[in-house]
C-alpha cells in the first residue's frame, strides 16, 4: 500500500508537535535546573562558599552560551533534525558524572556536559516550535517556553523528594527523564524531517521581511540584548541564591526554601502561556514592556517583604516577567526570519551567558558583602525596560515578500 505523501502547510498550527516539543523542553530545562536546585547540598557536601556557587552556575552558562549560536548559524543552513537527540546524551552523562562526583572539579565538569547537551538542544528545537506555529508565533513560543518553565520549577520539588533525604547519588533518577525525553525526541525528529523535504520540493518559498532599515533592525536587536540582560542577571539572583537568602533572612529550613523558589519558577510557567497568547493579539512590543517594566515595583518590595509577603511577591515577579523571553525571541526572528537558528541560538546563548556571568559576579559580591545588598541592587534591573519604547512596533509596519 502506498504512503500517503506528506506536504508541509506553514498555515496550520501542529499542536500534537507542539505539546511534543513542549514536554521536550521540559525535560531538558528539568536536567539543567537540578543544577542550582541541588547548590545547598553540593554547598554541605563539598563546603563551598558563593563564589565557588556562582562559578558553577557560570560554567554551566558559558558552556551553553558559547555554543549555542554556532550551533544556531550552522542548522540555519544544514539543518539537523535529530541533533536534540545527540544533545541530550551529553546532559545523560552530566547527571550521571554529578550523581557520582566527589570533587569540586568534578562537579564543574558534570554541570559543563548538560549545558553541551542545552547548547545543542535550543536552536533546533526552537525552530521546530516555529515551523509548526501555523503563524500563531507568540503562542507557539509561549507552549514551547511553558515546557522548560515547567520542568524548571518541578526541579527543586523532585529533588526535596528524591534526592535531598537519601544523598548525591540518588540524582541517578534524572536519568529516567533523559530516557523518556529521547522517545519524544525520535517522534518529533521524524516530523521534522519530512517538513524539510516537503519544504525541498516546494518549488518558491516566500519570507516576509519588516520594511524598515537595516540599522534600525540592528539597533532592535541591541535593545532586546539589553532587555536579556537586565531579566537574566534578576533571574540568576533568585535562581542561584533565593534559597540560601530565605534560610538566613526567615531561619527557615533548606526543603521549606525550596518552596519559594518553586513559587517563583512555576509563576514563570504560567506567566508564559499567559504572555504568549497575548502578544499574538496586542503585539510583542506591549507584553515585552509590561513583563520587564511592569515587574519593578514588586522587584523593588521584596528586599523589604516578610516571609509571607515574599511568596507572594517573588510570585507575582514571575508571572509577570515571564512572557518577557518568549515575546523577545518571537520578535528577533520576525526581525531577522531567514536566520531563525542564528537568532534562537544568539538569545538563547545570550541568556544563559549573562545568568552565568551574574551568578558568578553576585556569588564574589554577596561572599564580600552580604545577600541582602544582592537584592538591593538587582530590584532596579527590570527599570531597564524603559529602552522597550525605542522599538518599532512590528504590528504597525508593513511587511515585504522575499
Amino acid at each position: 500500500m502506498r504512503q500517503a505523501t506528506f506536504h508541509y502547510d506553514p498555515t496550520k498550527t501542529s499542536f500534537p508537535i507542539l505539546i511534543a516539543i513542549c514536554l521536550a523542553h521540559l525535560s531538558n530545562d528539568l536536567i539543567q535546573s537540578i543544577i542550582p536546585a541541588s547548590y545547598p547540598m553540593l554547598k554541605e557536601n563539598f563546603h563551598l562558599n558563593f563564589t565557588q556557587i556562582g562559578i558553577i552556575t557560570f560554567c554551566f552558562q558559558l558552556s551553553s552560551s558559547l555554543l549555542q549560536p554556532i550551533i544556531g548559524a550552522y542548522t540555519d543552513k544544514y539543518p539537523k533534525p535529530y541533533s536534540q537527540i545527540f544533545g541530550m546524551l551529553f546532559s545523560l552523562l552530566g547527571v550521571i558524572v554529578l550523581a557520582f562526583a566527589k570533587s569540586y572539579a568534578s562537579v564543574l565538569v558534570a554541570v559543563t556536559l548538560v549545558g553541551i547537551g542545552s547548547s545543542i538542544f535550543h536552536p533546533e528545537s526552537s525552530r521546530v516550535a516555529f515551523l509548526s506555529s501555523g503563524g500563531k508565533r507568540s503562542l507557539a513560543q509561549s507552549i514551547f517556553q511553558i515546557g522548560g518553565n515547567t520542568g524548571a520549577a518541578l526541579a527543586p520539588l523532585l529533588l526535596a523528594w528524591l534526592v535531598l533525604p537519601y544523598g548525591q547519588k540518588h540524582l541517578l533518577w534524572f536519568v529516567v527523564v533523559v530516557l523518556l525525553a529521547q522517545l519524544i525526541l525520535s517522534y518529533i525528529a521524524s516530523w521534522y524531517k519530512q517538513v524539510l523535504s516537503s519544504l525541498q520540493n516546494q518549488r518558491k518559498k516566500i519570507i516576509q521581511i519588516p520594511d524598515i532599515p537595516a540599522f534600525r533592525i540592528h539597533i532592535s536587536i541591541g535593545i532586546l540584548l539589553l532587555l536579556i540582560f537586565s531579566k537574566y542577571i534578576y533571574i540568576a539572583s533568585i535562581s542561584s541564591f533565593l534559597q540560601f537568602f530565605m534560610m538566613e533572612k526567615f531561619n527557615i529550613s533548606e526543603s521549606a526554601a525550596q518552596l519559594y523558589l518553586f513559587y517563583f519558577l512555576f509563576a514563570i510557567a504560567i506567566g508564559t502561556l499567559v504572555g504568549g497568547a497575548i502578544g499574538d493579539v496586542i503585539g510583542r512590543k506591549y507584553v515585552i514592556w509590561l513583563s520587564v517594566l511592569g515587574c519593578s515595583p514588586f522587584t523593588i518590595l521584596l528586599p523589604f517583604a516578610n516571609l509571607f509577603w515574599t511568596g507572594i511577591l517573588i510570585t507575582m515577579i514571575g508571572f509577570i516577567m515571564a512572557s518577557a523571553f518568549p515575546s523577545i525571541l518571537v520578535y528577533a526572528q520576525e526581525l531577522l526570519p531567514k536566520k531563525l537558528g542564528m537568532v534562537s541560538g544568539l538569545f538563547y546563548g545570550f541568556a544563559f551567558g549573562m545568568g552565568g556571568l551574574g551568578a558568578a559576579l553576585l556569588g564574589i559580591w554577596a561572599d564580600h558583602s552580604s545577600l541582602t545588598y544582592i537584592y538591593y541592587f538587582c530590584s532596579y534591573l527590570p527599570l531597564i525596560g524603559i529602552f522597550t519604547y525605542f522599538l518599532p512596533d512590528l504590528k504597525k509596519i508593513k511587511f515585504k515578500l522575499t
